[in-house]
């Protein structure tokens, strides 16, 4: 995430703990703070794919996904 926009969701942040936020600012901490919140989990998912797990025996090998846990 650009570091203008991660600044501007810091200023909104402390703007509500000084003030009540407008429709307008609510909407835009919002908006900032899902895309934050994608891009967060983008990169978990693509440092996950490339977790390898390590074996007592030395042998490697490639954590998968739990079917069951996958949120749908």
């Amino acid at each position: 995430m650009e570091k203008k926009k991660m600044e501007r969701i810091s200023t909104l942040s402390r703007l509500s703990r000084e003030r009540d936020l407008t429709a307008e600012e609510k909407a835009e901490q919002f908006t900032l703070r899902n895309e934050y919140i994608a891009e967060v989990r983008s990169n978990l998912q693509l440092t996950l794919e490339h977790t390898y797990i390590q074996k007592p025996d030395g042998s490697r090998e490639k954590l998968r996904q739990n079917p069951e846990k996958i949120k749908q």
